[in-house]
């Protein structure tokens, strides 16, 4: 079994915390400026957390979608997981785990949706194909609910909730499954999103029972055949995908008041995704689904609206 080095020789010649934030902060700007520009919505004391957990989560992701992910094997993600246990007893190993450290400290995470990460991870290296929603949703979980899992912990709930007499005796409620709702709500737009990109990749995760359904085959998939039993398809799988958008909003009021912004903004903007799938008549094999900039910034006054009023 492979091992990591000693890790407290190592931590001799690691950043300080506030440069690991900072490098935290770089690579998010630089591989995903939308999701950037969301984290300063978030309040000042929180956002560097947020910075530290994409930085994990993209890192974890890149073993098996970045450039050398030829060269990740079961062994590459087993010495992963005994990295992230070393996170956790306050070890880091590299430079960006020193901020992970931190956020993990201040914030009292749970390791576990981290490992659920991995394992996301480790389905994708041996497996192509989803015979049904079910498998995609284990899926959908692992790699992307737990991305809500993860933020929660760092947003926070509204303790003032519960300020009523005749509810003051109720415990706190967290909306963890409306968390792990809209990881899931995301990561089904990025897979209708990415159909094309996925499939010149040799991966399809659409369920196989519903291409079945719909009498679309793996064959027209892969070359990219947009007719109406494509089209058909499509309205379902994104009718599901709205479903779950829906389910999500319910746990946003549960959320600290300054966490309540940026979650509405996020959902706005990727549910929007689908209405662009749709406008580009549910092509997506040749032509990608993209929320203008302006259309962004514009949806900002209504996203405030909600958390204020919702």
């Amino acid at each position: 079994m492979l091992q990591l080095p000693d890790s407290k020789a190592r931590m001799k010649t690691l950043v300080s915390v506030d440069e690991s934030y900072k490098l935290c902060r770089q690579l998010i700007a630089k591989y995903s400026t939308t999701f950037y520009l969301g984290t300063l919505l978030v309040s000042k004391q929180k956002r560097p957390a947020i910075w530290a957990i994409y930085a994990w989560c993209r890192r974890t992701d890149e073993l098996v979608d970045g450039p050398a992910s030829a060269m990740t094997t079961t062994e590459t993600l087993d010495l992963w997981e005994q990295q992230l246990e070393s996170i956790f007893s306050g070890c880091p190993f590299e430079n960006f785990d020193v901020a992970l450290v931190d956020t993990i400290q201040r914030f009292s995470m749970d390791i576990q949706p981290f490992r659920d990460m991995i394992a996301g991870q480790r389905m994708d290296l041996y497996r192509s194909r989803y015979e049904t929603f079910k498998e995609l949703y284990l899926y959908c979980y692992r790699v992307a609910g737990t991305v809500g899992l993860m933020s929660t912990a760092v947003m926070g709930v509204d303790t003032n909730a519960n300020t009523a007499p005749w509810n003051r005796q109720k415990p706190i409620y967290i909306p963890t499954e409306e968390a792990i709702t809209l990881g899931i709500a995301h990561q089904l737009t990025n897979i209708l999103r990415d159909v094309g990109e996925d499939a010149r990749r040799g991966r399809i995760y659409i369920p196989q029972e519903d291409l079945a359904r719909f009498d679309y085959t793996e064959q027209d998939l892969l070359k990219g055949v947009v007719d109406e039993r494509w089209r058909s398809l499509m309205r379902f799988q994104i009718a599901r995908a709205r479903q779950y958008y829906i389910k999500a909003e319910k746990g946003i009021s549960y959320l600290s008041p300054d966490a309540r912004l940026p979650v509405w903004a996020s959902l706005m903007h990727y549910s929007r995704i689908l209405s662009v799938i749709e406008r580009n008549d549910y092509d997506v094999f040749s032509q990608r689904a993209y929320v203008a900039q302006w259309k962004k910034l514009s949806s900002l006054p209504v996203a405030w609206l909600r958390s204020q009023a919702l």
